[in-house]
């Protein structure tokens, strides 16, 4: 039992092991240069040993965008149980999510398409994904105002665009300095905070 138990964690740490060489590939030399010889050298395994752990780099790229939103997940849990009211709850999850697309620039470029091809979102069991708490968390502001699930499903989106088009532009290049950049992205969460309190007339 115990030698099954060693092989399992051998196969798993190799599999890290690729997963780690891979990514730091990607951050030297952008997702363009990942390949599996590269990742082979990288680690000093033959090509085929990789190819038994991930069918090819798609597999590797699906695997690495899986963690990049168990990362993010944890992060912005972590910044709605920093604050109780809802709406500094909902202002510390954006900001966690700014945050992370920095500080993981490669791994946001794979999980949402920034200048390539993003893989889609996978299904984790046994976890919530970042839509669910944001909505969860725009719906408790919404409250008195008894939003349908269509009206915060909206207002998701319309943080979710300003914000990604936002970081979007920011890792392609806009010229700005990071100050300037900082304080559109905290004008925009706050204007579209306030625009949750405020209940529109029907046209």
């Amino acid at each position: 039992m115990a030698s099954k138990d060693r092989i399992l964690r051998q196969k798993e740490e190799t599999r890290n092991s690729i997963l780690d060489a891979a990514y730091a590939i990607v951050k030297e030399e952008g997702w363009e240069g990942l390949n599996m010889r590269k990742i082979a050298d990288r680690i000093e395994y033959t090509a085929p040993i990789i190819y038994e752990y991930f069918s090819n780099k798609q597999a590797i790229l699906e695997e690495l965008t899986c963690k990049g939103f168990l990362r993010l997940m944890k992060n912005i849990k972590e910044a709605q149980l920093s604050q109780t009211d809802p709406a500094l709850q909902l202002e510390a999850m954006w900001i966690a999510f700014w945050n992370f697309a920095f500080e993981n620039k490669e791994l946001y470029q794979v999980m949402y398409g920034v200048e390539m091809k993003c893989c889609t979102q996978p299904i984790v069991p046994d976890t919530e994904t970042t839509y669910q708490l944001f909505f969860n968390t725009i719906a408790a502001v919404m409250e008195n105002q008894h939003p349908s699930d269509a009206d915060v499903k909206l207002k998701y989106f319309t943080f979710f665009s300003v914000i990604h088009g936002l970081i979007s532009v920011n890792m392609i290049g806009n010229g700005l300095a990071a100050t300037t950049n900082d304080q559109i992205f905290k004008d925009a969460v706050s204007a579209i905070i306030k625009s949750l309190y405020q209940v529109e007339i029907p046209s």
